[in-house]
């Protein structure tokens, strides 16, 4: 993944997928802690990726914080635990706030929202306030609309269509759409068959704010966000003549 250009490389020892089933803290340090190490020791150059962990647990965060991790990535924006938001802030962390409705055993089970953009504005908001009275500096923090994670396929379009909206919360966007089920209730493709549909997805988020994206496939993802760079660059210049 690095040497394909990815900017961040995420580890996480527990699936959030919908349906999973959650494993113990004892299993998920055991998964996640050498890795962490390991990528720490690689990445020790300047130009080296950032190491998020993904995990909804304290005890993982602060292990992979002390053993070089950057960034935590939780599914529950810091509030499923309610010792993380003073792990990120004693190791002076970055932080990615994810919404999600219920959990993953359970986020999938008839989510309904009145206006999905709006409460999910509204929730981000919300997290960001809350934090920052914790004594989290909100510069550390991004949010994360959570495609996937309590919404429907309509939902997840919707938020993509109105991602702008999302981004007057202030904070950085990151955006995880890579092969997820909705995409192939699109495309009609199955997981493995999904690389077209997420690389136009995540062109189109960027396009619409996003400004971390998550994917599966670095390098084909990569040479999108080139082109993609290379064109704003171009129409830019195209409006200073």
């Amino acid at each position: 993944m690095a040497a394909e250009g990815a900017d961040i490389v995420d580890v996480g020892g527990e699936s959030t997928r919908p349906g999973a089933a959650p494993v113990t803290t004892d299993e998920e340090l055991a998964r996640v802690t050498p890795v962490i190490e390991g990528l720490a020791r690689e990445f020790s150059g300047a130009e080296s990726p950032l190491i998020s962990v993904d995990t909804r647990k304290a005890a993982v965060a602060e292990r992979a914080l002390a053993a070089g991790a950057h960034i935590v990535n939780d599914v529950t924006a810091l509030s499923g635990d309610p010792e993380m938001p003073e792990a990120v802030r004693r190791y002076g962390a970055g932080a990615v706030l994810m919404h999600m409705r219920g959990d993953p055993a359970t986020m999938q089970r008839d989510p309904r929202y009145g206006d999905v953009v709006a409460e999910v504005g509204t929730w981000m908001a919300s997290r960001l306030v809350a934090l920052a009275k914790q004594g989290l500096d909100g510069q550390t923090l991004a949010v994360d609309p959570g495609i996937g994670f309590g919404k429907t396929a309509e939902h997840n379009l919707r938020l993509l269509a109105c991602l702008d909206d999302l981004a007057v919360c202030g904070r950085p966007l990151v955006v995880g759409l890579s092969r997820k089920s909705f995409l192939g209730k699109v495309t009609g493709q199955s997981v493995e068959h999904r690389l077209a549909g997420s690389v136009a997805g995540m062109v189109y988020a960027a396009l619409k704010g996003a400004h971390v994206l998550r994917v599966h496939d670095v390098g084909a993802s990569v040479d999108a966000a080139r082109l993609l760079e290379a064109l704003r660059r171009e129409e830019t210049a195209a409006w200073d003549c």
